[in-house]
């Protein structure tokens, strides 16, 4: 590298003192050793002090500022040692030449595709780009009318801190270590008899793989069973985030029609290499797969290598009727993933879910889910152990679904009081929500009004995909919100409702 000539500074150490002095504040919460080679640092790398200046000795410098001389010295040695500045015992302190010689270009070849302009401003990938025009995660997630939120505070905190230190007294190292294997074993345990009595699930633990949420999950699957350009069938309407997961990660997400018996499988597009389903309680419109539909389904999987991602995140809230078996309790041929997650049992913040494989899979997945994920929480995951072992999760459940239940009452009674029977209801009986249909008006310019008046709802036209079958409606989450304050919060969304144009 050539050396560049020192230029001819136009300023002087006892002008540099002045401009130092301006910006220095005695009795700074910063110290004065660190706030002194800030506005140094600064100043260097913004070029106000120009490569070549001589800096004034650290004798006139702490006299200047009213600071220790050790503090100057100290500020001198830390950027030399750092680049910023040269220094020679009898010469001086100047301020080095740290510019680039030259910034390189890459070299310009004929197969060097140009970069969209839009990139060039903002630095996000096309696929960056794709997902922020379509983003369905909201700012605010608690508050009514917020759907998919549980009763957090109604958790047995004591219950699970007693649990927690009794681990925390003396953990062992493999559960403060990397996650290994598929999930903590007992937990694995736990949650297989769960299944197996509860939902109808025919799985051992060695088929259950636990992840750090359900996104976790629906990337795992993507990644091990689909490569770029492979095709996916999605309700509709359905569930945003999987279309935002399975989309970032190369895969086309093909919305099907959902109507009262679950997705249709003849008006499916193309053949998919996944088909994502929430059969028990469909997300959003709270419709029950029928049974002949589950087989068409189970067999059109086995025909044509289908996986089917069976997503049963709240069935463990139904009122009024049993609880239905799970898809994957039907299946025979080994074609069905199915999802769980503890974010709606228990609390969203405890992010982890888990999922049951057929066990070809198993293998696979439990490669995948060490070399991209790693695993983790392995001591959360021992607590969730011992809390389903010890009865407090099913204890747990049970309060919450009578809590629940007596919340939907409220919310469909103020409905009533408000609209009678003119609005129709989506809700399945079951699930922390349900859907107020609104025919004929722009539920998202509700949904904008009521935030505005303090009232968190979700227009249900933003889970259709495609435009042109898309229905209007407000979907509205009761579970977290005490049922003597539902009847307040809902007069002021009707409100918005009766002001809306339609």
């Amino acid at each position: 590298m050539t050396k560049r000539p020192k230029p001819a500074s136009t300023r002087s150490p006892s002008m540099l003192v002045d401009l130092i002095q301006l910006r220095f504040l005695p009795g700074s919460t910063e110290s004065d050793n660190q706030q002194l080679y800030r506005l140094l640092r600064d100043a260097i790398l913004g070029e106000e002090l120009p490569h070549g200046l001589r800096l004034p000795s650290s004798r006139q410098l702490a006299a200047e500022l009213g600071i220790a001389r050790n503090t100057v010295i100290h500020v001198y040695e830390r950027l030399a040692a750092e680049g910023y500045v040269s220094a020679g015992v009898g010469r001086g302190t100047f301020v080095s030449d740290t510019r680039p010689d030259r910034i390189p270009h890459p070299a310009a070849t004929r197969e060097t595709a140009p970069v969209p302009a839009s990139r060039h401003a903002s630095g996000v990938s096309q696929r960056g780009a794709a997902l922020m025009a379509r983003a369905g995660a909201g700012e605010r997630q608690w508050g009514a009318f917020m759907p998919g939120v549980p009763e957090v505070r109604a958790f047995p905190a004591r219950t699970w801190m007693r649990l927690q230190n009794r681990h925390w007294r003396r953990p062992p190292p493999d559960l403060l270590s990397y996650g290994v294997g598929l999930g903590y074993p007992p937990l694995r345990a736990a949650l297989a008899d769960y299944l197996r009595s509860s939902r109808g699930v025919l799985c051992d633990p060695e088929q259950i793989v636990i992840t750090s949420g359900t996104h976790t999950a629906l990337q795992l699957i993507g990644l091990m069973l689909c490569d770029p350009g492979a095709r996916a069938w999605v309700e509709d309407p359905g569930y945003w985030g999987v279309h935002s997961v399975w989309r970032a990660n190369g895969i086309e997400t093909v919305p099907v029609p959902v109507d009262d018996e679950g997705l249709d499988v003849d008006r499916g597009e193309g053949r998919p290499r996944l088909v994502f389903v929430s059969p028990s309680h469909q997300y959003p419109l709270g419709s029950v797969m029928s049974l002949a539909r589950r087989r068409q389904l189970l067999a059109y999987a086995s025909h044509h290598g289908a996986w089917i991602v069976e997503d049963d995140y709240d069935s463990e809230f139904r009122y009024g009727r049993p609880p239905l078996p799970s898809l994957q309790g039907l299946d025979t041929d080994g074609r069905v993933l199915y999802l769980g997650t503890f974010s709606k049992v228990m609390f969203p913040g405890l992010r982890l879910s888990y999922m049951v494989v057929p066990a070809p899979l198993v293998d696979a997945f439990r490669v995948g889910l060490s070399e991209v994920y790693r695993g983790g929480q392995s001591l959360t995951q021992a607590v969730l152990a011992d809390f389903i072992v010890d009865g407090h999760f099913v204890s747990h459940i049970r309060r919450m679904r009578n809590l629940y239940a007596a919340r939907r009452e409220a919310l469909l009674s103020a409905i009533a009081t408000g609209f009678g029977d003119s609005l129709p209801i989506h809700d399945g009986s079951a699930g922390l929500h349900l859907v107020l249909g609104l025919p004929g008006r722009d539920d998202r310019a509700i949904a904008r009004d009521a935030l505005g008046h303090g009232i968190i709802t979700r227009a249900l036209s933003r889970y259709y995909r495609a435009p042109a079958s898309s229905a209007s409606g407000l979907l509205l989450g009761y579970s977290h919100v005490d049922e003597d304050e539902i009847s307040r919060h809902f007069a002021t969304l009707a409100g918005c409702i009766a002001d809306a144009p339609g």
